[in-house]
């Protein structure tokens, strides 16, 4: 699984502004004013072929008993839980202070993997001033500037130092490939169902299951077996050990479940049916998405609505949760075992669907026939041709279309040709990504 680096420090020292610099992205509010951060904040980045997840925290004040700082205080305990990996930031220019002292001493008590990222210090690598930062006891420190960059390749070498990207396995290349156990996640929100619903799987007629260790990160895999067909859970409740059953499923730990979504091969996102859809559900499902898994959305709580809640919460399935149209959504109750068996059939349709074989001639002629329908807009000088297309990956399907002029074909017209894949190739619950390749054209010049 992806590893987590964690960014703590006290406030205003330049935590949202690195992890913006790591994620090479805006997303983190960045201002001169403290404690402008409160929630954790998490992110996807990559350095090499290495990927990993992020957390960004609000200012730590360990002592403060009260308040809303009491709050972020829990919060970056929660987020150092989390972490494989802490980075520590300290302001170089502002020196050292009694809170960075209290920080590091509780650092220390975590025995977590930390470093000292000395923040602010451009220009003053070899500064005398960064001397002082040995007093915490955390080692080194890596003089770095978020803000211009300058420091933080070396800085995330170090963190990342003994964590090497897992290969992603090929399925459908080798024999026996069709055995692999189906890798699902469950996400939701808490208190939405989760652990009713597995608790029900597990105790479910011709359905085997025993607890196996995970990685050293407390990844918990529970391989079981249904009607012959071998499945294997990923928990995204996470931080359960072995030899707890599923009392702590609903301690909801986000990066967990974005682990669990990376790694899987179906996710099953859970609604409530008595709270519609939430920011964090729209959050996840738009996770999913990017990570190119197959969805399967089931409703829980279903029985416990009445005919208005159920017309309101499919309109907001429709508009908040549109990008998963393909997705097939189903009504259980977990609690009564109502229509989980319509669940299984949907995962192992959406497992179909995402590690189907599409061969290069059917793929050719699909794209042939929908140019003859509706042939892509006119860019330039030429219009774009399409001469044959070919499978380039499973989970998700890619497929990849070669011609002439590729360049400029629309969004809209790459979604009418996944139109007319899902249809002939009946593939639900599963995205298809559509890359266009564009050969020389030797009069172009």
């Amino acid at each position: 699984m992806k590893p987590v680096i964690a960014i703590v420090g006290r406030p205003n020292v330049g935590k949202s502004t690195l992890f913006n610099r790591i994620t090479k992205s805006r997303d983190a509010i960045v201002a001169d004013y403290a404690g402008l951060t409160r929630d954790r904040h998490y992110g996807d980045a990559r350095l090499g072929a290495q990927e990993f997840i992020v957390v960004d925290t609000g200012g730590f004040e360990p002592e403060k008993p009260s308040g809303v700082v009491a709050e972020m205080a829990k919060q970056t305990r929660q987020a150092v839980a989390e972490a494989d990996v802490v980075i520590f930031v300290v302001d170089t220019r502002g020196g050292l202070s009694a809170q960075d002292h209290d920080i590091a001493n509780y650092l220390r008590s975590q025995r977590k993997k930390v470093l000292l990222a000395a923040n602010k210090a451009e220009g003053m690598q070899e500064s005398p001033l960064l001397g002082e930062f040995h007093e915490l006891g955390i080692g080194d420190p890596h003089p770095v500037s978020a803000s211009h960059g300058q420091g933080v390749r070396s800085l995330l070498e170090a963190a990342l130092e003994g964590f090497g990207p897992e290969p992603e396995p090929e399925y459908g290349s080798g024999p026996g490939d069709e055995d692999r156990p189906i890798r699902l996640a469950v996400a939701g929100r808490p208190n939405v169902g989760k652990s009713t619903l597995i608790n029900a799987w597990l105790g479910e007629e011709r359905l085997v299951a025993f607890d196996q260790p995970g990685t050293t990160r407390d990844a918990i895999h529970v391989p079981f077996e249904r009607d012959g067909r071998r499945f294997e859970l990923i928990d995204t409740a996470g931080l359960r050990r072995r030899g707890k059953v599923f009392e702590a499923i609903e301690k909801f730990s986000v990066v967990k479940t974005l682990q669990a979504i990376a790694d899987a091969n179906v996710v099953l996102l859970l609604l409530d049916a008595t709270q519609g859809v939430s920011d964090q559900d729209a959050h996840i499902a738009g996770y999913i998405l990017e990570s190119g898994r197959a969805v399967v959305l089931a409703v829980n709580k279903w029985d416990a609505t009445d005919d208005y809640q159920r017309q309101t919460l499919q309109r907001s399935i429709e508009s908040r949760l549109a990008f998963l149209k393909y997705a097939p959504v189903l009504h259980i109750s977990a609690i009564r075992r109502q229509g989980l068996g319509a669940v299984w059939k949907a995962i192992v349709q959406a497992h179909a669907s995402a590690t189907i074989k599409m061969s290069t001639p059917v793929l050719t002629r699909l794209v042939h026939e929908a140019a003859e329908h509706q042939a892509p807009r006119r860019e330039g000088r030429f219009r774009p041709k399409m001469r044959y297309a070919h499978q380039g990956g499973m989970n998700p399907p890619l497929v990849v279309i070669h011609g002439t002029s590729l360049d400029h074909v629309t969004d809209s017209y790459k979604r009418y040709l996944e139109g007319r894949l899902r249809e002939h190739f009946k593939l639900v619950g599963t995205p298809v990504r559509i890359e266009m390749r564009s050969a020389d054209n030797p009069f172009d010049t």
